[in-house]
């Protein structure tokens, strides 16, 4: 990205940036800082809003934003007045439309795995089920950003590990409240799924995803330990708290259909993490764009868009949320490249890009404001319904 990176720049509105330091900006609460400031990149001026979060403070914490369930919706803005958030932004990559599948509803449901309060919601889809740019070599729909108990930011991988026992034994459990699963597989969903539709699951393949739903499809509802009904069709609507849906394809519809009603069955999952012995007080899915200082080989340098990305330094303990301005003036934005270099020039030594074009948004509030402010133009005109974000918290 010689060509590119050498016009990159970075100016303060009211004063230079130094590079290795974000801004130091507004004081939204202890350790919450806001600022803007315009980059001038290959394809034009941009205007970033950035907050920076100090997770050495003991009043700062941070969280997932998101409706409540995995397949559902809302603004940042939304999302972040509900949970009396100061600042957030928007999150991971969705299942945002079904053209290639007729008939079939988008469920809204994120691409990555996602914890929330410490608590696993979904695992990643196959990555040929992805949506959103092509991601760089090396990274994986299981990549997340996150923060450990030990209230430190790191990059790592969150894999699925789960089985269901059956009188007939154990069988691997590869799908967790996500909108698709692998080829030949069983997948749960549980009430943090929510509503949606299941058949989405079933449709594309590992590979491909716009490949047709599966014919072979098999559901079984687990209550209590037991085996109560079961489907040849993925069904739709909330699922109880004490209850577990089973949904299986092809070579796992075929062994889910050996059980019958009252047949015991015992369905553990959890997620695994690559890197870290610590467990995960938050995590959403994305993809890396900086580790360690330096960008990751084979990042876009052509295509220039409204982007959010999210980053740290100081070891995890400081926080960079930047957001880029959707407005005409500066809606050419970056590339993922130049996203790095920036992300690098503010001092963040790891970086990790979320969804972003209409869905880019930056929201903060300042401690006498009763909602928050959307800070940046959405690119789409109006804030886009996403299904999920990472929201700052004070407790000043």
């Amino acid at each position: 990205m010689a060509t590119a990176f050498g016009v990159l720049t970075v100016a303060a509105l009211a004063g230079a940036a130094p590079a290795g330091a974000a801004p130091a900006g507004r004081r939204l609460a202890p350790g919450v800082s806001y600022r803007h400031f315009d980059l001038t990149a290959a394809a034009g001026k941009a205007r970033a809003h950035l907050v920076t979060v100090d997770l050495a403070d003991p009043h700062v914490s941070v969280d997932l934003l998101y409706p409540g369930t995995v397949a559902a919706r809302a603004t940042v803005s939304r999302l972040a007045d509900s949970a009396g958030a100061v600042a957030g932004v928007n999150g991971d990559f969705f299942n945002i439309t079904e053209t290639q599948h007729p008939g079939v509803e988008a469920t809204g449901a994120p691409v990555g795995p996602a914890v929330a309060d410490g608590q696993v919601l979904k695992a990643a889809v196959p990555q040929g089920q992805r949506f959103g740019p092509a991601l760089p070599p090396g990274a994986s729909t299981r990549d997340v950003f996150g923060v450990g108990t030990d209230r430190r930011a790191r990059l790592d991988r969150l894999t699925l590990s789960g089985s269901v026992g059956t009188p007939d034994g154990k069988l691997p459990l590869k799908g967790l409240n996500q909108y698709a699963l692998p080829v030949d597989s069983v997948g749960a969903f549980t009430a943090r799924w929510g509503g949606a539709s299941r058949v989405r699951a079933v449709c594309g393949t590992d590979t491909q995803r716009s490949a047709p739903c599966s014919s072979d499809t098999y559901e079984v509802k687990v209550r209590g330990g037991r085996v109560v009904s079961a489907s040849d069709a993925p069904g739709s609507g909330t699922i109880a708290a004490d209850t577990t849906v089973l949904l299986g394809r092809e070579e796992g519809a075929r062994k889910l259909r050996k059980l019958s009603v009252g047949d015991r069955v015992d369905v553990t999952h959890t997620l695994a993490a690559a890197s870290s012995g610590v467990p995960y007080g938050f995590a959403i899915g994305g993809f890396p764009v900086l580790r360690d200082g330096a960008p990751l080989s084979g990042l876009d340098d052509t295509t220039s868009a409204v982007r959010t990305v999210v980053g740290f330094k100081d070891g995890g303990r400081r926080l960079l949320l930047l957001a880029l301005d959707g407005s005409a003036a500066y809606r050419t934005g970056l590339t993922v490249a130049e996203e790095a270099r920036t992300m690098r020039s503010l001092g963040a030594t790891d970086a990790f890009d979320l969804d972003g074009g209409g869905s880019t948004e930056l929201v903060t509030r300042d401690t006498d404001d009763t909602a928050v402010t959307v800070r940046n133009h959405p690119s789409g005109g109006a804030e886009r319904p996403v299904p999920n974000g990472i929201g700052v918290f004070s407790a000043e």
